[in-house]
């Protein structure tokens, strides 16, 4: 199953926002509210690569306020 990590950056005072956007999606799976260079990190399924292109494209990326992302696309799941 096609999987991606999402790093988001976003306002400060708009990381609550998002990560409850995030929480409505079906796809996103994992959601992790961090410090460092990013604010927060999504992991996202989908059956896919196509669909998981779309839901990272239109669902995630085009949040009003998600500022950036970079998205890491998942070879292989270890362990």
């Amino acid at each position: 199953m096609p999987m991606a990590y999402v790093l988001i950056n976003t306002e400060p005072k708009h990381m609550e926002n998002v990560v409850s956007t995030l929480e409505k999606l079906d796809a996103v799976v994992e959601i992790f509210p961090v410090y460092g260079v990013y604010d927060v990190v999504a992991k996202v399924q989908a059956d896919t690569m196509e669909k998981l292109k779309d839901i990272v494209t239109w669902k995630v990326r085009s949040l009003d306020d998600v500022r950036s992302t970079i998205t890491m696309l998942v070879l292989e799941e270890k362990k």
